[in-house]
């Protein structure tokens, strides 16, 4: 599996901004995708994560109510989009991949997921 994410820039604090990370290669329906973000000097936080099939996404806590991750199967596609953005919210982005969809305990574990994006930088001004 490979992914290209995209979609990161610049915007002001209570602006939006949409990521899209396209996934190629072999896919899992039984899989999951999920993004992540690290900004400088802090650890890889978890953002939201989505199963390929059925139904089940779940949020970070600083990210609920603002954030929401979708897909579109057919586009073998994952969006993140952020709304009511924040100073904090500024980080470079990950897209992630887990070609069997970790259980409930594990989803926010950068571990649990096995392919990586590049990663798009999200810059949030105040």
């Amino acid at each position: 599996v490979q992914l290209q994410a995209s979609g990161g820039g610049l915007v002001q604090a209570g602006g939006s901004l949409r990521l899209s990370c396209a996934a190629s290669g072999r896919t899992f329906s039984n899989g999951a995708m999920a993004w992540f973000r690290q900004a400088p000097g802090r650890e890889r936080d978890f953002v939201a994560h989505i199963r390929w099939g059925g139904t089940g996404v779940y949020y970070g806590d600083s990210v609920k109510g603002r954030f929401t991750i979708s897909r579109d199967s057919a586009k073998n596609t994952v969006y993140l989009q952020m709304n009511a953005l924040k100073p904090e919210d500024t980080a470079v982005y990950y897209c992630a991949a887990a070609t069997t969809r970790p259980i409930l305990t594990a989803v926010h574990l950068s571990r649990s997921y096995t392919h990586w994006g590049q990663g798009t930088q999200v810059t949030v001004s105040s």
